[in-house]
């Protein structure tokens, strides 16, 4: 506005002032512009700097990356300990927003998508390909999906993070704060249980060893037995043909006996007869004594066989009281789904996977829950117990996505009894509880904790890869079912059809099958 206010007033200023008012004029213009083309745009962000904060750090719990902000930061028990700047997935290559959590690291990645590209330092948080990796920073949002971090910011995280380890990437700015509540405060760890749960778990464990030596031991005793008792039921049934054979021989000597009308014709008949019968006796004791001996072993092969099956239900039952013994010393993550209504239960069984990647968490809960107003949104929060307290573990909250706050969501669930009576008593810190409006995504996994990204934010660094591959698992064994049993059978079941995509609001998510056997 001013500069036109100047030049259509210009002709008559100079008519009517003089030339030094001009030239005043004219720089107050030239000093005041600036001001006025500074007022019209926005001011810059400031740059994310790497910053440690000044205190002795403690393990990291948790990763924050704030896309609006390009920054990750991390907390331990007490609060920040690291940030650093970041550049995350570029338009239709987004970062998706949501709730993950470490699954692989390898020093030295080398990409597979990408013309063998360089990600040092790389912490994958889902199977398609997403991960946290030192990379380039020019500042803003750059990479393919994955969250780029400064080189040497990102070789010295490596080595101070876990596998499990907490990753929230939040579209907006995020942090966690003091958190308590009712439902949190039934998770209380029972000292007792504590305590004596490293002890239980490698009595148990030793017990699951010698069932898994015993049961092998009995099917290899039934496998030889019934190849040992094989043949005789051959050899009793070519005996049996035998015996029936000479027993219709001395039939046919009797009637011929019967029928003889001369001396001479008796006496043959009664030498035929004579012989059937001797020949017919001889069989008879033949075919008693091997089906009296072969009867033993049969019944031996029969012990044997019910037996091995008896060692086998034992085997299992001790590997799954072990597993929950060695679970009760693991931090436990629930996730919470409005859109499921659906509470799911994930530990690290820190058991390598079958399939050469990462470690199987074990899976075997997840039940119904009960949320009141269900068609109402609960919004996405993060509960994360990061310390024991003389009240039993203190909590923190971080929100991501907005709905019901933190309180009232949780105000809203019922957890069940029998899952709180299983888990609670050994909850430990590190342990959370994620509530949201969305389902699990279908890259959560049996290799992974949870993966749930939020629906009404970009996803195209996510949506856009090849889903992973996952390896199923059955009380016969991982993948065609020809393996021998682990021990972990019981953790799985088949899925021959999953089921299709059922998003909140879009996005690549489904609704996963509750699973059997819990």
């Amino acid at each position: 506005m001013l500069n036109r206010w100047t030049s259509g007033k210009s002709s008559g200023a100079i008519r009517h002032w003089g030339y030094s008012a001009v030239v005043a004029f004219t720089a107050m213009a030239a000093l005041v512009a600036p001001t006025a083309d500074a007022a019209a745009k926005p001011a810059r962000r400031a740059q994310p700097v790497e910053t440690t904060a000044p205190r002795e750090a403690g393990e990291p719990i948790m990763a924050i990356v704030s896309i609006k902000s390009q920054q990750v930061t991390l907390y331990d028990a007490e609060g920040w300990i690291l940030r650093a700047p970041v550049s995350t997935g570029v338009k239709e290559r987004e970062t998706p927003a949501g709730v993950f959590a470490i699954v692989e690291k390898d020093k030295d990645h080398r990409s597979t998508m990408y013309d063998d590209a360089w990600m040092p330092n790389m912490q994958r948080i889902t199977w398609n390909g997403l991960a946290l990796h030192g990379g380039p920073l020019p500042g803003y949002a750059a990479s393919h999906g994955c969250v780029r971090m400064p080189y040497g910011f990102a070789e010295k995280l490596f080595d101070k993070t876990r596998i499990g380890m907490r990753v929230i990437i939040s579209p907006d700015d995020a942090a966690p704060v003091d958190f308590s509540h009712p439902t949190l405060s039934l998770f209380m760890p029972n000292a007792e249980a504590v305590a004596a749960a490293p002890a239980k778990a490698e009595t148990l464990s030793r017990e699951a060893a010698d069932a898994a030596t015993a049961a092998d031991a009995a099917r290899k005793t039934a496998a030889t037995a019934a190849r040992d008792s094989a043949p005789l039921a051959a050899s009793l049934r070519k005996l049996e043909r035998l015996k029936a054979r000479a027993d219709a021989e001395l039939a046919a000597a009797d009637k011929a006996l019967a029928a003889a009308k001369t001396d001479q014709a008796r006496a043959k008949a009664e030498d035929r007869k004579q012989k059937a019968a001797a020949k017919a006796a001889e069989l008879g004791t033949q075919f008693g004594t091997a089906k009296a001996d072969a009867s033993s072993k049969l019944d031996a092969a029969a012990a044997a066989k019910d037996a091995a099956k008896a060692a086998q239900t034992k085997k299992a039952d001790i590997a799954k009281a072990a597993l929950d013994a060695k679970l009760a010393l693991e931090p436990v993550s629930i996730y919470v789904s409005r859109a499921t209504r659906t509470l799911y239960v994930r530990r690290n069984t820190h058991k390598p996977a079958p399939d050469g990647g990462g470690e199987v968490f074990d899976a075997t809960i997840d039940v119904p829950v009960t949320i009141r107003d269900p068609g109402k949104p609960l919004g996405t929060h993060v509960f994360t117990a990061v310390a024991r307290s003389d009240a039993g573990l203190r909590w923190t909250a971080v929100t991501i996505e907005n709905g019901d706050d933190a309180k009232s969501a949780l105000d809203r669930i019922t957890i069940p009894k029998e899952v709180l009576d299983r888990i609670a008593p050994t909850a430990l810190p590190r342990s959370s509880i994620v509530v949201s409006d969305e389902p699990l995504s279908e890259e959560t996994n049996y290799r992974t904790e949870f993966v749930a990204v939020l629906s009404d934010q970009p996803q195209g660094g996510f949506i856009t890869r090849r889903p992973s591959e996952v390896l199923m698992a059955d009380d016969n064994g991982w993948g065609n079912g020809n393996q021998q049993d682990d021990g972990f059978g019981f953790l799985f079941q088949r899925n021959p059809n999953p089921q299709p995509s059922n998003a909140r609001r879009g996005g690549r998510q489904f609704f996963p099958p509750v699973q059997q056997g819990w």
